[in-house]
């Protein structure tokens, strides 16, 4: 016989089981309250998660087809017109640089140094602009992985004190007094785990391809900051 059954049979007939649903019909109103909360935290978490990496997958195949098009141009100005457009860290960091280069270029008695300057820091503003709108919804995930378990914890107290409060309106202590707020307050826990954890994970992995593509733009501008610098000297 194995432990289960062994369990089983040892088990009295009207054993205590509560399924999920069963705790959540159960738990007191503010209980469920978190409960809902934090699983509307944990859809919304997954949805961010799902939608952004598609999104950073395409970007960084934009990125690599644009980028190499560019080094293939004969004209840069032709292909900023034509492409310049595009929703791209590196369109913008193109746009950027050209803009900068035709402002300084116009002006009498142009200062090399001071055009290089000028050109580093508008293409640099132009890629720190960008990213920071890329990861603008990494916050939120940041936020649910730090708050959700909290919540959750807010709830594993009510439903704790509402045991007690049980206890003692019964003055009875066997386990089928004691179970259903104590097995509402630890899924209430068990639900705040689910949506942070999650949280957690997709911010640190997200986060780390925010920086892949913003290292990889970077690259991208400092060939690009080569270029005008060649056209400078010449």
């Amino acid at each position: 016989m194995t432990l289960t059954l062994m369990l089983a049979a040892a088990a009295p007939d009207n054993a205590l089981t509560l399924s999920p649903v069963d705790m959540f019909l159960q738990a007191d109103l503010v209980v469920k309250a978190v409960m809902v909360g934090l699983l509307l935290a944990s859809v919304w978490t997954w949805g961010i998660i799902f939608s952004f990496a598609g999104r950073l997958r395409r970007m960084r195949k934009g990125c690599d087809e644009f980028e190499r098009a560019f080094w293939q141009a004969k004209d840069m100005d032709a292909f900023a017109k034509e492409r310049g457009r595009e929703d791209l860290p590196s369109a913008q960091v193109l746009n950027a640089g050209i803009a900068e280069w035709r402002r300084s270029t116009a002006q009498r008695g142009m200062n090399p140094d001071g055009t290089r300057d000028r050109l580093a820091t508008a293409m640099g503003s132009a890629l720190a602009g960008t990213i920071d709108k890329i990861s603008d919804r990494l916050n939120i995930l940041a936020t649910v992985g730090s708050v959700a378990p909290f919540v959750g914890l807010f709830g594993t107290v009510w439903g704790i004190m509402r045991a007690f409060i049980a206890i003692a309106g019964e003055q009875n202590t066997s386990l089928a007094v004691v179970a259903p707020g104590i097995a509402e307050a630890l899924f209430a826990t068990a639900i705040g785990l689910f949506a942070a954890i999650p949280a957690v994970i997709g911010y640190n992995r997200l986060s780390h391809g925010v920086n892949r593509l913003e290292t990889r733009v970077q690259r991208f501008s400092d060939g690009l900051y080569t270029t005008f610098s060649r056209e400078l000297e010449s």
